[in-house]
């Protein structure tokens, strides 16, 4: 595992530095927003990305399962952003949903993902995986934040089986007895399957409230997430 500093001062929870890439994991500190339909405050990506050096990437999310390629100068429809040249921070914005990077440690090649429960079970995941691949990373490694636990993610019986049809390894069982996901093994079960070194930093958004929860907070929940630039210089390495 890479250098890597938990507990780093704001805007960043979590921050590390492969050498080709940067990146970091944010938590209450800072809001994020929720985007330009809801005319969520717009500061939070600005001082992220200008933390790592960049200019900031964002994606309309829908908790589908498509991947674009980052642009400063567009918003696409996605949950997840490839980067693939310097100078932009690709950023992921979630509330108990699961924040994702994904990098390679010896080609410029990065991505965030947003996997939620529709999300993940539609293959979001794999999906960015895949179009790193096709960009031509051979290794790769995930780092997964902290999210929604399956101890506190109750969810209606039939929603549980239809998820755990899709990723057996979301099934949960609450505190309380009850149907629950865990999506956050989803994800990590989907990444071991794909080949990629996964780095779990846990955390459970609903029990500590040093990170944004939906499900806690309601309609007051900011958001937080994980943003990942490509160092200059970065497309000069070798494959």
């Amino acid at each position: 595992m890479p250098d890597s500093t938990p507990g780093s001062s704001a805007p960043f929870w979590f921050r590390s530095d492969l050498g080709v890439a940067a990146f970091g994991f944010t938590d209450a500190r800072t809001d994020l927003g929720r985007g330009p339909i809801d005319g969520s405050p717009a500061e939070g990506p600005g001082v992220v990305a200008a933390a790592l050096g960049g200019r900031p990437a964002l994606m309309r999310q829908v908790h589908g399962a498509d991947v674009a390629v980052a642009d400063p100068d567009a918003q696409p429809e996605a949950d997840a952003l490839v980067l693939d040249r310097p100078g932009v921070v690709a950023i992921v914005r979630v509330a108990d949903c699961v924040p994702i990077v994904v990098a390679s440690p010896d080609r410029p090649l990065a991505a965030v993902v947003h996997a939620g429960r529709v999300g993940m079970a539609s293959g979001v995941v794999p999906a960015a995986v895949a179009a790193l691949r096709e960009r031509g990373a051979d290794r790769l490694e995930a780092w997964v934040g902290p999210r929604a636990c399956g101890s506190c993610y109750e969810v209606p019986q039939a929603m549980a089986d239809e998820v755990a049809a899709a990723e057996p390894a979301a099934r949960a069982t609450t505190r309380q007895g009850t149907p629950g996901l865990d999506i956050g093994a989803g994800v990590l079960a989907q990444l071991e399957r794909d080949g990629v070194v996964a780095h779990d930093l846990g955390g459970c958004t609903i029990e500590d409230e040093q990170f944004w929860s939906h499900r806690r907070q309601g309609e007051a929940a900011g958001r937080f997430g994980a943003a990942v630039v490509l160092r200059e210089g970065s497309a000069d390495v070798a494959p």
